[in-house]
């Protein structure tokens, strides 16, 4: 799943996420994911020439950062768990159409 359609699916589901990237990718690039999970609990993943990571924040004050391979692993699991409400949806609503 990429960063735009978690962002999406994040925002159907009524979460506030906001998802940005920049440059071209030939001069370097960098992607950075925004959302907020709860009452001022947060999640940022950025990607950029330096590296990837994953922090997590609730009113302001960093609670977990995690860098390079754990980052993605998160990221992956807040897509899972995205997709799998996503079927749980539609999954009732296959049945009465």
């Amino acid at each position: 799943m990429s960063l735009q359609a978690l962002t999406k699916s994040l925002k159907t589901a009524g979460v506030t996420a906001t998802c940005y990237s920049c440059g071209d990718g030939l001069d370097g690039h960098g992607a950075s994911f925004v959302a907020e999970i709860g009452e001022g609990h947060m999640v940022r993943f950025l990607v950029s020439d330096c590296g990837i990571s994953w922090v997590e924040s609730r009113n302001g004050r960093e609670l977990v950062k995690l860098e390079g391979a754990e980052a993605i692993h998160e990221l992956q699991r807040m897509a899972d768990l995205v997709q799998m409400s996503q079927k749980s949806i539609a999954a009732p609503l296959a049945q009465t159409a």
